[in-house]
């Protein structure tokens, strides 16, 4: 009795995970501490727009570097990591060109999520700045160099520790950075090793010269030799929202110069779809979206009214992985061929619970009871939808892949291709290989695994314990 209890209150609890999701993620939570807002949970209005919907900014960049010849070379490399440090900001809608001729880096990306006051300065500022992470002996600045920038250290990554619970960045280092660091480490036990980060800025001292600025992270001292070439930068303020900044600086890489913006040439750029376009779009794809559940309805009756519930799920899961809802996830670009990523995983969501309904139908007409025929159904229809599914996270991984960090894999691989379609279509690309491929994981999640928990447990109740509710003849 216990058991049957438990099962009909299945649909109730996944019912209830839905709708909260769906509400938390379209809407948020937040409180105001006077005029402190404090995010609980992102929702819609937190989602970074591309340009074509929202506008954007576009800025000039100049190498900041005197008396030195700069070759083509240095300003792929400067456009490489500008374009790496946008897509670590989850910025995907932008273009990046070279002008080599006049040695300037044209860069367009739109605005952040809610920005009003559109201070491009302030916003551009950050992709010129030239980070190099230096470890030294003792406390001082002016301490003998033990490992410098990405010759010694291979990655960083955000972490926590496990006896505080505070965060950390965890830093792996190169084959030569773990040779140093051991003799280093193996020669000064109980004394300090201090890591600062050096930062080469936009601005200009009083001689013309970059400001270098200098920030210690932390002064650890030396309890063993470290030779497996893993070490972590911890401090007492430090915060997850720091460490995560850290680790993205450092591993952004090094600009060959520090680049400097010309103020003069900051333009604004209007959207070319705009808000009243969105709006627009947005009514008609609730219509749609509706009607699609209607139809679903009528043609299933029980089957359609839970993949309506499962396909809500679905919906709410893609705009929480766009809008940063989840701790692990800043908000992300969403452009007009991310909106399409969205459609299109909504409709192979429609297409997963259309096959699992004609299954438990064909279950029903071997003469399987209505737990058989559900049971079966499923069972039957895994198959086809997992290879369906499977099949699309493979291209949107590939897509993202090509059409992202140019660091990445994929990237250097296609990189004849991209050269070709231009910054402004790797870009669109990648926002939509995204959303398609979050639209994809959760419809996975809703249409398989949610769906058969909420149908199994609504054919327990006696007012449903008819097969026509799922496809059957009715008082079969």
């Amino acid at each position: 009795m216990k058991l049957k209890k438990s099962g009909k209150l299945t649909f109730f609890v996944v019912l209830f995970l839905i709708l909260a999701l769906t509400f938390t993620a379209f809407f948020g939570i937040e409180n105001y501490y006077g005029d402190t807002r404090q995010i609980i949970f992102k929702g819609a209005n937190d989602i970074r727009w591309g340009i074509d919907i929202q506008g954007g900014v576009e800025a000039v960049f100049s190498p900041n570097k005197e008396d030195v010849k700069i070759t083509d070379e240095d300003m792929d490399a400067a456009k490489s990591i500008i374009e790496t440090r946008l897509v670590n900001a989850n910025i995907t809608d932008y273009e990046v060109y070279t002008d080599t001729s006049n040695h300037q880096i044209i860069v367009r990306f739109p605005w952040e999520a809610g920005e009003s006051d559109f201070d491009a300065v302030a916003t551009v500022k950050k992709l010129g700045t030239s980070a190099v992470l230096v470890f030294r002996k003792g406390t001082e600045q002016t301490g003998e160099v033990v490992l410098k920038g990405a010759d010694d250290v291979k990655s960083a990554y955000p972490a926590v520790d496990p006896e505080t619970n505070k965060p950390i960045v965890g830093l792996e280092l190169t084959s030569q950075g773990t040779s140093k660091f051991a003799a280093a480490t193996s020669s000064m036990t109980g004394q300090q090793i201090s890591i600062w980060l050096s930062t080469t800025t936009s601005e200009l001292d009083e001689n013309g010269k970059p400001v270098v600025e200098e920030l210690l992270l932390s002064a650890p001292t030396v309890n063993e030799p470290i030779t497996n070439g893993q070490c972590t930068i911890s401090g007492s303020d430090m915060t997850a929202e720091y460490v995560k900044e850290l680790s993205e600086q450092i591993n952004s890489g090094k600009l060959p110069f520090a680049l400097t913006v010309d103020d003069s040439k900051l333009q604004i750029i209007s959207p070319s779809l705009g808000s009243d376009a969105l709006k627009v779009m947005l009514i008609a794809g609730s219509i749609a979206f509706g009607l699609v559940c209607l139809l679903m309805i009528l043609r299933y009756r029980l089957n359609g009214f839970v993949a309506a519930f499962a396909l809500l799920g679905q919906l709410a899961g893609s705009i929480a992985c766009i809008s940063g809802y989840f701790a692990s996830a800043n908000s992300f670009t969403l452009t007009v061929p991310g909106i399409a990523g969205i459609i299109l995983s909504v409709g192979v969501g429609v297409d997963c619970n259309v096959i699992a309904a004609e299954r438990i139908r064909d279950e029903f007409q071997k003469g399987k009871t209505i737990d058989g025929a559900i049971d079966s159904g499923f069972k039957n229809s895994l198959s086809a939808i997992i290879d369906g599914n499977v099949t699309i996270v493979i291209v949107s991984l590939v897509l993202m892949g090509a059409f992202g960090s140019p660091d990445g894999i994929m990237a250097k691989i296609m990189s004849p291709i991209m050269s070709l379609l231009g910054s402004a279509i790797t870009g669109s690309i990648y926002s939509f290989g995204y959303t398609l491929l979050v639209g994809t994981i959760f419809n996975l999640i809703m249409g398989v695994v949610a769906s058969k928990l909420m149908l199994k447990s609504i054919s327990k109740f006696k007012a449903f314990r008819n097969p026509w509710f799922y496809g059957g003849k009715k008082n079969a």
